[in-house]
């Protein structure tokens, strides 16, 4: 679905992708507001129509919103979790207690949705970062240092294998693979976890690569709620796969986020690293290569 024309409303966690996506929106001539999360929200915001708001004070965000009349709002950025009990006893006013324990029981992927959910019974339109600035996706194809080599390629495909089979059970979006062998999968923890785990096994001696470097695959899960849980690789990602002997870096092509990009290139450049751009979708719908 097309975003339709006017202002975007930025609800922005913390880190640098909800200054990208303002900058993206407003070049394409689009009017950006934010409504930055206390505690969260980057500072360089501060050069766009702002409005600092708690994370758990719905009233306060739902005002900004109704304020701006947003033709589209995306939500961005990194947040702490908050414990059960602080979100029941605010939400309380707004849903059936029942409700949010159902939301509760379940894993990130239904608390997200049931955020958009809250925020489109408002009468908002929630749309993905990628609808207001597809610039931003990883595109097909080698895009940073060298070209993978044969053997990575069979890891990639190894690890896109896995994460279609898990892709349904919730867990995490990435894997990492060498010489066939998958050393970890990626859960709550999130990838750049991973990647410190994969690199102290190494440390460890609990892992040896015997000179050949693993790849990072990483890629949207099937039914993943791209509108407020798009996956995204960025410099930190290039920075903790190369203490993990990462070679290769292959997301999604139009499905991951490439944040800072320049960055991201440059360090991936610096490291040897390849990163690609790979077509993942029939992967992601269930698909395993034989």
């Amino acid at each position: 679905m097309a975003v339709p024309p006017g202002p975007v409303a930025i609800i922005a966690g913390g880190g640098g992708f909800p200054l990208e996506i303002a900058e993206a929106a407003r070049a394409c001539g689009r009017d950006v507001s934010i409504v930055a999360l206390k505690g969260f929200a980057h500072r360089g915001l501060k050069r766009f129509p702002l409005v600092w708001a708690d994370m758990l004070d719905p009233a306060r965000i739902l005002d900004t919103l109704r304020a701006v009349a947003p033709a589209a709002v995306v939500l961005a950025g990194s947040v702490t979790r908050p414990g059960p009990g602080a979100i029941t006893s605010i939400f309380s006013a707004y849903r059936n207690r029942d409700h949010i324990a159902k939301v509760l029981a379940g894993g990130d992927d239904r608390i997200l949705r049931g955020v958009v959910q809250f925020i489109e019974e408002a009468g908002f339109h929630v749309v993905g970062a990628h609808e207001i600035a597809p610039a931003l996706l990883a595109p097909l194809g080698a895009f940073a240092g060298r070209e993978p080599t044969p053997a990575e390629r069979a890891d990639v495909e190894r690890g896109l294998a896995l994460l279609a089979a898990t892709g349904p059970y919730d867990v995490g979006q990435g894997v990492v693979v060498s010489s066939g062998r998958v050393l970890a999968v990626e859960g709550p923890e999130g990838t750049d976890a991973m990647l410190e785990r994969v690199a102290g096994l190494i440390r460890r001696r609990r892992v040896v690569l015997d000179g050949a470097a693993a790849v990072l695959v990483k890629v949207p899960k099937r039914g993943q709620d791209t509108r407020v849980d798009l996956p995204a690789i960025g410099p930190r990602t290039v920075e903790r796969g190369r203490a993990a002997r990462i070679g290769a870096i292959a997301v999604a092509a139009a499905g991951v986020v490439v944040i800072e990009r320049a960055t991201t290139v440059a360090a991936a450049r610096d490291a040897g690293i390849a990163l690609v751009g790979v077509k993942a979708g029939d992967f992601v719908e269930g698909h395993v290569p034989s």
